[in-house]
């Protein structure tokens, strides 16, 4: 079996008519067409429903898939305490798609009660979900549901995820709906959600136009700066989908749009057809990632290679290196830092004040090993994530005394904050922080030094290698 349908579906409170009453008569067309999808979804002997939401817990660079046995939720926060949903997950094809999904290189997470409740977020369905659910239910549709997280992530990684889905339903057996909840532009008239803005029906309009066909290439190339624009919360939630479609026929159909509110609401239904090769984007996908990678790394100075391949050599990726070559101005000690970062956002960072190695290479591999594995913050690296890593060192010049804050400068001076034997250092130019104030606040939090206590200041200069 596979993936026999998709779907955008839009998700409006007002459009339940236990919701908006009157006002549900304003968007008339979208709750036919989430009917008419509710249709063809059942007409296609789908046996699981997946629906990508964008209001469900979002990661950046992680998609979460809900694992609770029985999902619940209602629409009460929008006045409608009657209208209560209760579904059955499809643990097995959650797992299945997890396991797709890390062959794929992309990082998914489980979502538990125990995360929900470290971290404070909920595992109830959400109005991406129920909204449409809503419809399909109306429409005949009662099926087990996979409660997907939208994920922030670029858009060839986001493409991926469709495919691990349509991987997973063909190892389990299933007969799998993919649907895409996501409202288009929130910027269509002055009394829009976000305000007014031309060039959010310049966005709903061009998107339109490229699903209709659908132009998959053209959708995942769209102009960053025209979807950052429209305040959409549909885009991403789209490519996930359109993946399932990678190298297939497909008949498309917008089946309804109208933005009455000032955000615009699309619903449309994709049918997928024979295998078309032509059609797969699969492969320069692939050989995308792969060009910026050697780009990447051919770019690399020796400290970072040195890090990087530490990291891949506790991986059992690389063999494990029996001398490692020291350069001339590398056999001094020092100070280190390793960070890692994965798609923008820190991965893991992990330091020495003062030198605890022979030299500055074997710094390096100290700390490699620890930010990539110990970092208490992350959970250890693993090899699916390789080629999503980037990695910097500073090595730390020696630190100076300074009087106040008068003699710190975020952008060239990192500092160091003690208090005792206690100690905390921030590297200098880090992003977000502008003001010395900030950066000896943060500095005291990492040590647990309170705002008023007596502390002493250095400072520092770093060289940092990419």
């Amino acid at each position: 079996m596979s993936v026999v349908f998709c779907g955008i579906c839009p998700h409006p409170p007002v459009a339940v008519p236990e919701v908006g009453h009157r006002e549900s008569e304003e968007v008339q067309d979208t709750r036919r067409a989430l009917l008419e999808l509710g249709r063809r979804l059942k007409e296609s002997g789908a046996g699981t429903v997946v629906i990508i939401s964008p209001h469900a817990p979002i990661f950046h660079g992680l998609i979460g898939l809900n694992g609770e046995t029985v999902l619940e939720g209602d629409l009460a926060h929008f006045g409608a305490r009657g209208v209560k949903f209760q579904v059955a997950n499809d643990p097995d094809l959650v797992k299945e798609i997890t396991r797709q999904a890390a062959g794929l290189g992309l990082s998914t997470l489980e979502l538990t009660g125990k995360l929900a409740k470290q971290y404070d977020f909920s595992l109830r369905l959400d109005h991406g979900v129920t909204v449409p659910l809503y419809f399909l239910q109306q429409a005949g549709v009662n099926l087990p549901l996979v409660h997907v997280s939208m994920a922030l992530d670029i858009a060839g990684r986001l493409y991926l995820f469709g495919l691990a889905v349509r991987k997973a339903a063909e190892l389990t057996g299933r007969r799998v709906a993919l649907l895409a909840s996501g409202d288009l532009s929130h910027c269509l008239t002055r009394l829009a959600p976000a305000g007014y803005n031309p060039r959010g029906a310049e966005f709903d309009r061009e998107l339109a136009r490229l699903l209709s066909v659908p132009d998959v290439q053209g959708i995942m190339q769209m102009d960053e700066f025209l979807v950052q624009e429209a305040a959409e919360c549909g885009y991403r939630s789209i490519l996930m989908m359109l993946g399932a479609l990678d190298g297939l026929e497909v008949e498309a159909e917008i089946l309804s749009y109208e933005g009455p509110f000032g955000v615009g609401y699309l619903v449309a239904s994709f049918i997928p057809g024979p295998p078309n090769p032509e059609r797969s984007l699969l492969k320069k996908i692939k050989a995308g990632r792969q060009a910026r990678l050697e780009r990447r790394r051919a770019a690399e100075s020796f400290l970072v290679r040195v890090a990087r391949e530490t990291v891949e050599e506790q991986l059992n990726v690389r063999p494990q290196s029996e001398d490692r070559f020291v350069p001339e101005e590398f056999k001094k000690r020092a100070g280190v830092f390793v960070s890692i970062k994965k798609h923008g956002s820190l991965r893991g960072c992990i330091g020495t004040i003062e030198p605890a190695t022979g030299n500055i290479v074997e710094e390096v591999v100290n700390n490699a090993v620890s930010a990539a594995f110990y970092d208490p913050r992350f959970d250890p690296v693993c090899r699916e994530e390789l080629e999503d890593l980037e990695f910097s060192v500073d090595v730390l010049q020696p630190p100076e005394p300074v009087s106040g804050l008068s003699e710190l400068d975020p952008k060239k001076y990192g500092v160091i904050v003690r208090a005792g034997s206690r100690s905390g250092l921030l590297l200098p130019n880090l992003e977000g922080i502008d003001s010395a104030g900030e950066q000896v606040e943060i500095a005291r939090r990492k040590a647990g030094i309170g705002p008023e206590e007596p502390v002493v200041l250095e400072r520092f200069e770093v060289v940092r290698y990419h």
